[in-house]
């Protein structure tokens, strides 16, 4: 056989590889309910590598529990299931435990997991996990090849005694310093881990969550229906979401709260008495925690998302929404501005508001009921966001670009 002959035969077979790899993985993507964007970033990926490298995955446990769903959780789930196609075979290590501030076996579990790493080991580490032990984790850096994904800087939880606050402050910033990369989901919270936790900028990379182009949401009447999609706990702010309602009860609005009701058992039950208070039982629903079909319905209703978090790294909510063309009201933190964006033209598909600010989000509900044109510029341009929004192959080729850079050697703590 010539040399000409042997290559076209080793292309040949290579394509077909591809078709099949490609095949597989859309079969995989259908039965899981949703349709990649197809987006640049794939029309100028590389050949899908024939022998993946390895990347070993520390997630918190319950991480697939539909449940008890979060934006960290949808992430971590979403990129393992991508990043194989950016040359990385991902290895899940789910780890159950009270995180950050673990028992003694969840701590136990998680030294023995990272122990029966071989040296030179490439592996990612959900922050909530990481960050809280800097005990486990800094004398694992001195022969593992450690990133940390930072889904929210565990100081920024809202509610924590400031002690608390302080102490998860300081060990996190431990860890971060000593592995050899850390990971944030924003450009703002890249920022904010450098300048707050003194980091070298080289270090910390952003891999912003993608999204997935839906069905545009019918929604009701255009106006009415009011959707919150973010777990029930003080960070989320939903006592100023109902203080806002509260206010603008001669307007014909409903909500759906939709999101996990077991985290913060406390603030539920406050945030159920509020409701009772000012009479809202009957307009503002707390549906609880939903995913697939159900989830898709409650969106597909929605005329407006609104989203009252007292931090965000980023918003995940938001740019699922935009992904079916419903604009957003949102307060004006973290990385929401990000996740908010503008459309190609500029046009801005949301409204943000002050912080700690509930009159200023009734004033926005005022006029979003009252002003057809604000209305119609909002769609548009969600709309247009909608058709710009950057995929979850972005994500995961940020991150796959981040692993492939991670050196040889490790690194030793600073």
């Amino acid at each position: 056989m010539t040399d000409v002959t042997l290559e076209k035969n080793v292309a040949l077979d290579k394509s077909v590889a591809l078709d099949k790899s490609v095949a597989l993985d859309k079969a995989e993507k259908v039965s899981l309910g949703f349709v990649p964007v197809q987006h640049s970033v794939l029309k100028h990926a590389e050949i899908i590598p024939m022998s993946l490298c390895s990347v070993h995955f520390v997630l918190p446990g319950g991480v697939d529990d539909l449940a008890a769903p979060s934006g960290g959780n949808a992430y971590d789930r979403r990129v393992c299931l991508d990043l194989p196609g950016f040359g990385w075979q991902v290895h899940k290590h789910a780890v159950d435990g009270g995180w950050p501030r673990p028992g003694a076996e969840a701590r136990a579990e998680l030294a023995r997991t990272l122990r029966e790493f071989p040296d030179g080991t490439v592996v990612l580490l959900d922050g909530l996990v990481a960050c809280g032990v800097p005990e486990i984790i800094v004398p694992e850096a001195e022969r593992l090849r450690l990133a940390v994904l930072v889904h929210l800087p565990l100081g920024d939880e809202t509610g924590l005694e400031p002690a608390v606050a302080a102490d998860l402050d300081a060990r996190e910033r431990t860890v971060l310093r000593a592995v050899d990369a850390v990971i944030a989901t924003s450009d703002w919270a890249v920022r904010r881990l450098v300048s707050h936790h003194g980091l070298a900028p080289e270090r910390v990379h952003v891999a912003a969550p993608g999204a997935d182009i839906a069905p545009l949401a019918a929604g009701t009447d255009g106006v009415s229906r009011l959707l919150c999609v973010a777990a029930v706990t003080p960070r989320k702010g939903q006592h100023r979401l109902v203080e806002a309602l509260a206010a603008v009860t001669d307007l014909p609005w409903s909500c759906v709260c939709v999101g996990g009701l077991n985290q913060d058992p406390g603030y539920v039950a406050e945030l159920r008495s509020l409701i009772a208070k000012h009479g809202l039982q009957d307009r503002l629903i707390l549906a609880g925690p939903q995913a697939g079909a159900e989830l898709d319905a409650s969106y597909n209703t929605a005329d407006l998302m609104v989203l009252t978090s007292y931090a965000e790294t980023y918003g995940m909510a938001v740019t699922e929404a935009l992904a079916r063309g419903i604009p957003v009201l949102a307060t004006d933190v973290g990385g929401l501005p990000e996740a908010v964006g503008r459309a190609p033209d500029g046009g801005v598909p949301g409204i943000l508001v002050p912080p700690e600010n509930p009159a200023a989000i009734a004033v926005e509900l005022r006029g979003w009921f009252g002003e057809a044109d604000v209305r119609r510029r909002l769609k548009a341009a969600a709309r247009a966001r909608r058709a710009a929004l950057n995929g979850w192959a972005g994500t995961a080729r940020s991150l796959a670009s981040v692993l492939g850079r991670l050196p040889n050697e490790p690194r030793r703590a600073a």
